[in-house]
């Protein structure tokens, strides 16, 4: 590990890193987001786990369309001139959750730079809505940036989601190859005035593995973001979802994302989810449970 990251190389993928497909539990689930107007970032992000979640009736919501204002070279969202917001959304977003009996709820977005606010507002009313007709449930947001500014951030914050979600996404020196418009220092200060002005909120940051960072890097992104006032981690592996995406440098096994969960629940994390097939909101509603 640790070569810098090239288009055109990559790696044979191992044998355990297989998921199965239902096409029928994933049609269902997609028929349904449809009738409603929303999008999910299980689809859109081609997450590998979209029909083991989608057949326990779980779905990560992805709010403000389906375009993105960002190109980051790991994420197959669209990248484009994105649509007004939907007005109906928030309120779209509180009924399916009501209709599926969600107990957890994660909502996430695309960037949207157009926005003079960047959808902060938008994004507080959808968690309102949500909360308000489902009194019971725990919602868990995972948010852009939104360019580091702080009163956006408070919007957001004063909805009172019980997790507050921001990727880090890779380590510093990949920052620049990885994400598109973000910053290393940016990501930690958001985590930072969460933790900072939010205390009773649990935050939670997430990290790719398999784009060429050297192990001492990741240790370093871990502890950086302990000291930023993160609670909770997610480690996973990078897919490539298409040819046109950042390749694969390394496949991590299994045994080493242990040896990483281990590592970061001795610098101070609250728990670490690691594993090849860990996303930011895989298994989130469990995640949360067993934390409690």
């Amino acid at each position: 590990m640790g070569r810098q990251i090239e288009f055109g190389e990559s790696v044979m993928k191992p044998a355990w890193l297989k998921k199965t497909y239902s096409f029928s539990e994933v049609h269902a689930m997609k028929q349904r987001l449809k009738s409603l107007n929303l999008h999910t970032v299980c689809e859109e992000a081609r997450c590998p786990n979209i029909s083991e979640c989608f057949g326990r009736g779980v779905a990560t919501v992805m709010i403000m369309g389906d375009m993105c204002t960002r190109s980051c070279k790991f994420c197959a969202v669209k990248t484009g001139r994105p649509q007004a917001l939907d007005p109906e959304e928030p309120k779209n977003v509180a009924h399916w959750a009501k209709e599926l009996g969600l107990k957890h709820i994660v909502i996430t977005s695309v960037d949207r730079d157009d926005l003079s606010d960047q959808g902060s507002r938008h994004f507080a009313q959808t968690v309102f809505e949500v909360k308000r007709e489902n009194p019971e449930i725990v919602v868990e947001i995972l948010t852009p940036d939104f360019q580091g500014k702080t009163a956006f951030i408070d919007e957001v914050c004063k909805s009172a989601p019980h997790i507050f979600n921001h990727n880090l996404e890779t380590v510093e020196r990949l920052t620049s190859q990885v994400r598109s418009a973000a910053r290393y220092e940016r990501s930690l200060s958001v985590i930072q005035h969460v933790k900072k002005n939010y205390a009773d909120f649990l935050t939670k940051s997430g990290l790719m593995l398999g784009l060429g960072e050297k192990e001492e890097e990741v240790i370093q992104a871990m502890r950086d973001l302990v000291a930023h006032g993160c609670d909770l981690l997610t480690l996973g592996q990078y897919l490539q979802p298409t040819p046109n995406h950042l390749p694969v440098v390394d496949y991590i096994p299994p045994k080493k994302f242990d040896e990483y969960r281990k590592e970061g629940e001795a610098l101070g994390f609250r728990a670490v989810f690691a594993g090849p097939f860990v996303r930011s909101s895989y298994m989130a509603d469990g995640f949360f449970r067993d934390l409690r």
